[in-house]
């Protein structure tokens, strides 16, 4: 029979995007807790580290110490590092599956991960809005999590992410920023609720939109934005006699006074500004401009620039707080509007 090492229970995964000195304290704390390595053990040499999981001698090193901090660890000077604690209570290991890097997603990602406290172990990973390495990354990577949160957006594909998502214990699983038809009851959430929000949202900057008599949502064609924010900026519209307009390109749409544009994405917002700078319109004057998701440097943009935004921070006290206590619920987070000189 084969002896087993220790790097049998000690690796790094590429794929994710959990920094590799946490994935590595992360690993020996999992198989200290399991009995794998026990009390007293001399761990690998941080030169040993390096040549086995192909990682620099400082991540090494950094991980080995984020294992002090914690009171797992302990060092000898001439002999090693070795384990000093084996008795302390199981913890939470998190499988975090997100659909794209953002500023907004890194403000959930900090506050969460801060809540959560550093004795939670968090398995991170990017699907980029496809649904087959969506499905990939949930597939190979089941084992040994007490909490799976989940953000499911998806450029094209995804009809059958609800099946997938179905073989996840619902006590275990917490989904981020919208919810999918035909997952089973249990399950916590955290979520916009896209057609209200837009809705009331435009509702609070009635009186700046009344200079304007068109609105038009820029829609990116194939993209991953509900369908649930056309739907309520079509309501919006209707209730308050505006002449209104989906574009799925805007570098080919017809730019004129008295329009406010809303760009979901930040690519086309870009696009827009130039394009009205060209044929010097006057934004906030000629033409208003609105923007999804608020960053720091829109508030500075053109004198501000007006966002609708949830509150991400939120998201992230919320989801730990489900983790924490151990208790699945349903949360709809507050959107707000920032106005600005750009409407």
């Amino acid at each position: 029979m084969k002896q087993q090492s220790i790097f049998d229970y000690i690796n790094v995964d590429g794929f994710s995007s959990t920094p590799k000195y946490i994935q590595l304290a992360n690993c020996i704390q999992e198989a200290v807790f399991s009995g794998k390595i026990h009390k007293d053990k001399i761990l690998p040499s941080l030169h040993e580290l390096t040549y086995h999981l192909e990682i620099s001698k400082d991540t090494a090193d950094r991980g080995y110490r984020y294992l002090r901090k914690l009171g797992i660890l302990s060092s000898i000077p001439g002999k090693g590092h070795y384990i000093t604690a084996s008795n302390f209570a199981k913890p939470h290991k998190v499988f975090l599956l997100i659909n794209k890097l953002s500023t907004n997603k890194k403000t959930f990602y900090d506050t969460f991960t801060k809540a959560l406290g550093d004795n939670v172990a968090i398995d991170f990973y990017v699907y980029n809005n496809d649904f087959g390495l969506f499905k990939k990354l949930l597939n190979t990577r089941r084992e040994g999590y007490s909490h799976y949160v989940i953000l499911p957006h998806f450029s094209e594909g995804g009809e059958t992410a609800h099946q997938l998502i179905n073989t996840i214990p619902k006590d275990k699983l917490i989904l981020l920023d919208k919810n999918l038809n035909g997952i089973e009851r249990g399950f916590g959430s955290v979520i916009e609720n896209f057609k209200k929000d837009i809705y009331k949202a435009l509702e609070k900057a009635l009186e700046p939109l009344s200079k304007y008599d068109t609105i038009k949502l820029v829609f990116p064609h194939n993209s991953y934005f509900p369908a649930e924010i056309s739907q309520g900026f079509r309501l919006f519209c209707q209730q308050y006699a505006f002449e209104r307009k989906v574009v799925n390109y805007i570098k080919d749409e017809e730019i004129s006074k008295g329009q406010v544009f809303i760009c979901l994405d930040d690519n086309d917002l870009i696009t827009l500004i130039e394009r009205i700078k060209k044929i010097k319109l006057r934004v906030g004057v000629d033409v208003g401009i609105i923007s999804y998701n608020e960053t720091p440097l829109k508030k500075y943009i053109l004198n501000g620039i007006t966002t609708i935004s949830t509150n991400f921070e939120q998201m992230g006290l919320q989801t730990a707080g489900m983790i924490l206590n151990n208790k699945m619920q349903q949360i709809e987070l507050d959107c707000t509007i920032n106005l600005r000189s750009s409407l």
